[in-house]
C-alpha cells in the first residue's frame, strides 16, 4: 500500500517531469524562432549583398531555390496529381531561359520631375579601364529619349535611353558609347537564380573591376521597382556609378539603390533570352553568384541614332 511519503515523492517526480517538458517546449519554440529569423535575415541580405558588393562594379547572394508563389498552379496541385514533366531544355531555344516568361515591366517614372536642364559631376575615380573623357557637365538635357544599339555577336539589342529618368546617367553612357569605350567589350557576368535575372556588361576588362576612371551619383528614388525589359547601372556602393551597367531578362528583387536609366527593345530582350538559356559556367557561385556566360557575348559596337 502506497504512504503518503511515497505518494508525495510520486507527485514531485510527476510535477519534475511535467517541468521539464515544458522547458523542452519552451527551447524548441526558441530554436524555430531563431532558425526563421536568421533564414529572414540570410534572404534580405543576399537580396542586398547580390548588387552592393565587389562584382557588381569591379557585386551577391545565395542560389537557393525560391518556395513556389502563392497561387502557383503547380503548387495548388494535390499531392496525388503526377505533374506533367518538363519540356527539356534547349541550349540556345530563348524559351528556355529562366525569365523569358516574366511580364515586362513599364519604364518607371520619378516622382518629381527634374528641371529641363541640369549639372551633373564626374570626379577622377581611379585608373580607366579604357581609355575614356568625362561627359559634359553644364546644361545636361533631362528631357527626351535616347536610342542606342549594341551590336553583338548573337544579334542586335537595341535600347531607349529616358534623359527625364536619369540624365546624368544617360549623359554619361551616350559620351562612351561615342568614344567607342563598349566596343569589342564582353558581357561578364550572368545570373539566373531566382530573385536576380539580369546580365551585366560595361567592363572592358571583362573582370567587374574596370570602369572609365570617373564615377558619378545615383539618380534613384525610394519607389524604383526592377523587373524583365529594365536597363540599370551597376554600382559598388552609393553614388559609384561608372560604365558598368546590367540588363533584367527577368526577375529582380532588389532595393531602389540601382538608377535605372532605360529599357530593352522586345528585340533585344530575345538575344538576351538566348544568352540566358545556356546558363553561366558559376565561376562567381557562391559568392556574388552566377558566372560568365556559357554563350558568350560580345558587345562589338554601341551606336548612337
Amino acid at each position: 500500500m502506497a504512504t503518503n511519503q511515497m505518494r508525495r515523492e510520486a507527485a514531485k517526480r510527476k510535477l519534475a517531469s511535467q517541468q521539464k517538458r515544458r522547458e523542452e517546449a519552451v527551447r524548441r519554440r526558441k530554436r524555430v524562432a531563431a532558425i526563421s529569423s536568421a533564414a529572414a535575415v540570410v534572404v534580405v541580405v543576399a537580396a542586398v549583398v547580390l548588387l552592393v558588393t565587389a562584382p557588381w562594379k569591379s557585386d551577391t547572394g545565395s542560389t537557393t531555390a525560391a518556395a513556389p508563389a502563392t497561387g502557383d498552379p503547380a503548387a495548388a496541385a494535390p499531392p496525388s496529381a503526377p505533374a506533367a514533366p518538363a519540356a527539356p531544355a534547349v541550349p540556345g531555344d530563348p524559351a528556355a531561359s529562366p525569365g523569358a516568361g516574366s511580364p515586362v515591366v513599364p519604364l518607371p517614372a520619378r516622382p518629381t520631375a527634374f528641371p529641363a536642364t541640369v549639372s551633373c559631376d564626374y570626379p577622377a575615380d581611379g585608373q580607366a579601364a579604357k581609355q575614356a573623357t568625362p561627359p559634359p557637365t553644364a546644361n545636361v538635357s533631362a528631357r527626351g529619349t535616347a536610342a542606342v544599339t549594341l551590336a553583338t555577336n548573337d544579334g542586335a539589342i537595341p535600347l531607349t535611353l529616358d534623359r527625364a529618368l536619369a540624365p546624368c546617367t544617360v549623359n554619361s553612357f551616350l559620351s562612351l558609347a561615342k568614344q567607342g569605350y563598349f566596343d569589342a567589350t564582353s558581357c561578364h557576368r550572368l545570373t539566373t537564380a531566382p530573385g536576380l535575372q539580369v546580365l551585366q556588361c560595361g567592363d572592358p576588362t571583362g573582370t567587374g573591376s574596370g570602369g572609365p576612371g570617373y564615377s558619378f551619383k545615383d539618380e534613384t528614388f525610394p519607389e524604383l521597382k526592377y523587373g524583365r525589359g529594365l536597363l540599370a547601372m551597376a554600382n559598388a556602393g552609393a553614388d559609384t556609378n561608372g560604365s558598368q551597367f546590367f540588363m533584367i531578362y527577368g526577375d529582380a528583387q532588389l532595393p531602389a539603390n540601382y538608377t535605372v536609366f532605360g529599357s530593352i527593345d522586345a528585340s533585344g530582350l530575345k538575344v538576351i533570352d538566348s544568352v540566358a538559356a545556356a546558363g553561366d559556367d558559376g565561376s562567381l557561385d557562391p559568392s556574388p553568384g552566377g558566372g560568365k556566360p556559357n554563350a558568350p557575348l560580345t558587345i562589338q559596337s554601341a551606336t548612337v541614332a
